[in-house]
């Protein structure tokens, strides 16, 4: 398989891997068309791409060096004139090639209205998102693909009892009249981080998950080169170890909303590690499995 025609030839310095060898396939929607207050995410594959290069390969906590393991960088798709219908359909396409070879598919956003393309190319899967915002209306300025709909469209696919989000702290009044599942990040705060965990997994029980990690879900402290940054956010060792609890579940992965010209530096690097972290603990988890 070949690189898709995207808008740079950047890719993660520790992906070397060709595709048909991969277990992770990453690829770039650089896509900002429905943002609806800063724009700039249509940079974010490039910013966190770059950003792996702060990074050692070598995971010390895993005792783990990344170039060891398979990892293909597909590139960006070529998204950038395409209406976000289309964008969403040009992603679910790529994303099912990419299940059905039995690959670990890790989007780079992007907006969120990126994510549902990647998500719903599973099925009977759970989805868990960690988010600032509900994203939950049925459509936003006239489109139900913005990216304030995210949810709401893994909801139309996986139903309500199999989609959560974690950490929201903004929800409009329509949003609260439809009852979409949260855990608020002040509830988080008030009760621990292991509540949290441990509400995820009643609410979450058994089978495979989707993380799809909106950066503004953590608190702008941590994450401030955003679009709609949120005060009183989650912190990024919060998220670190729902990742990190999740492992040997998940399937899926992709982190949104950074935006490299809102930034100086602090938001790629941190969802560069995100994207480490997650390949680091996956492939852990599956070495664990095999070897039982």
């Amino acid at each position: 398989m070949n690189n898709l025609p995207g808008t740079n030839s950047r890719r993660l310095y520790f992906a070397n891997s060709a595709y048909r060898d991969s277990k992770y396939v990453v690829f770039g929607v650089p896509y900002d068309k429905t943002c609806t207050f800063r724009k700039g995410t249509r940079y974010g594959p490039s910013g966190i791409r770059d950003a792996t290069a702060n990074f050692e390969s070598h995971m010390f906590e895993y005792k783990l060096d990344l170039i060891d393991i398979n990892v293909h960088d597909a590139g960006d798709l070529d998204v950038g004139d395409a209406t976000p219908g289309e964008m969403v359909e040009h992603v679910n396409r790529f994303s099912k090639k990419i299940i059905a070879d039995g690959k670990f598919p890790i989007l780079l956003g992007g907006e969120h209205s990126v994510s549902p393309g990647c998500a719903t190319a599973f099925d009977d899967i759970a989805v868990l998102g960690i988010d600032a915002h509900a994203d939950y209306y049925e459509e936003y300025d006239y489109d139900k693909n913005n990216h304030a709909c995210a949810m709401r469209r893994m909801v139309d696919k996986f139903g309500e009892d199999r989609v959560l989000w974690v950490g929201v702290r903004s929800i409009g009044k329509e949003e609260c009249e439809c009852y979409p599942r949260i855990l608020d990040s002040l509830a988080i705060m008030k009760n621990g981080i292991e509540w949290a965990i441990a509400e995820i997994d009643k609410r979450l029980p058994n089978g495979k998950i989707y993380i799809s990690l909106d950066i503004d879900g953590i608190d702008p402290a941590y994450a401030p080169g955003t679009g709609t940054p949120v005060p009183f956010g989650l912190t990024s060792l919060d998220v670190k170890r729902i990742i990190d609890h999740l492992a040997p579940r998940l399937v899926g992965f992709d982190v949104v909303e950074v935006s490299p010209p809102l930034d100086r530096g602090i938001t790629t690097n941190l969802a560069a590690y995100f994207v480490m972290e997650a390949i680091a603990v996956t492939h852990i988890a599956g070495l664990k499995k095999a070897s039982r």
